[in-house]
């Protein structure tokens, strides 16, 4: 248990939801505030946001409506994954200058329950690392595509939205496990070439063609056995149609639908996974958290000996965060979107 003789922030500023986005979100979406912290209570640790991640998932929250994660209440801070420094304690196990991971994003300060934090091994990787391939993000990758889509050596995986945060890390990590082809759908030429140069052996551009026909063309003639879903929509369709009998599907997110405003038509050929033998699983990485520890030190070894690297897209300023998201589902990142505060 510590504190610190530096005089203690009073307040803090933070993103608030001002009202709730029709569709795409728009800046007037969103508000600067500031709010005073609480006085810290036996138990809790003030920590100085170093870090904040922005989300797919966070579009979801936006809306009032009844999901798997509670809306984001209107006039209030939002939250989300968040790594920073403590610069007060009143708790056992957290000392000032620990740096910890915890989910009162959005903010610059944050006063929170020390059992609420989990403390980042920064020497192993940078602070920033455990929003992404150390974190909630490398988890979803790898419980996804190992136990979710029960991923076997000399499997062909297919993953969409490749180069963002998840995806570049599905294709690495089935590379590390024995794929006997990995390919990848980016919205960009420099993206799919980032996707080739992290070991991805085939890569293409959704905009260029009908997905269906780049696809069936990346295979090589050998279907695919794993389909990693990230998008959704036309992506899914195509996956049905070049899956191999038995495939398996993980489905983790489908953001060319999350600012629709009508619903999304299914995929036209479903009926395909009747003969094919088809598993379709939809998961939450919140499901996943007992590989946690299987997790850390597979992505810890990779990460040391190579065999992955992860890319971040860093947007400075508190107050340009809401871009970062908006930016975010546009598509703008190159792996994990974060704000530097």
């Amino acid at each position: 248990m510590s504190t610190t003789t530096e005089t203690l922030p009073r307040t803090s500023r933070e993103i608030q939801l001002a009202s709730r986005p029709h569709g795409r979100p728009v800046p007037e979406n969103f508000r600067l505030a500031v709010s005073a912290l609480p006085e810290l209570q036996d138990g809790q640790v003030l920590v100085r946001n170093l870090f904040i991640s922005v989300d797919p998932y966070m579009r979801g929250r936006m809306n009032d409506t009844k999901s798997y994660s509670a809306p984001f209440a209107l006039d209030a801070a939002l939250d989300g994954g968040a790594v920073g420094e403590v610069i007060a304690s009143r708790a056992e196990g957290r000392k000032v200058g620990d740096v910890v991971v915890h989910q009162l994003g959005w903010r610059e300060f944050a006063v929170l329950e020390a059992d609420a934090t989990a403390v980042a091994r920064t020497d192993l990787a940078p602070a920033s690392a455990f929003l992404g391939a150390l974190g909630m993000t490398g988890l979803t990758a790898y419980a996804g595509l190992l136990k979710v889509a029960e991923f076997k050596p000399g499997d062909v995986v297919f993953v969409s939205g490749a180069a963002g945060a998840v995806g570049s890390l599905v294709g690495q990590i089935a590379k590390a496990m024995g794929a006997s082809r990995v390919i990848g759908s980016a919205g960009t030429p420099e993206k799919v070439a980032r996707l080739l140069e992290l070991g991805f052996d085939a890569a293409f551009n959704y905009r260029d063609a009908p997905v269906r026909e780049q696809l069936r063309a990346a295979t090589d003639g050998r279907g695919i056995d794993v389909y990693f879903d990230n998008v959704g929509g036309d992506h899914l369709e195509a996956a049905l149609a070049e899956l191999n009998v038995g495939g398996r599907v993980a489905m983790c997110g489908a953001i060319a639908q999350y600012n629709a405003t009508e619903p999304s038509p299914a995929p036209r050929n479903l009926a395909l996974a009747i003969g094919k033998q088809l598993t379709l699983r939809g998961f939450l990485v919140g499901g996943q958290r007992q590989h946690r520890a299987e997790f850390f030190e597979k992505m810890s070894a990779w990460l040391a000996d190579g065999s992955v690297r992860y890319d971040e897209t860093v947007v400075d300023g508190l107050v340009n965060a809401p871009q970062a998201f908006m930016d975010l589902l546009d598509g703008a990142n190159t792996g994990k979107m974060l704000v530097r505060l």
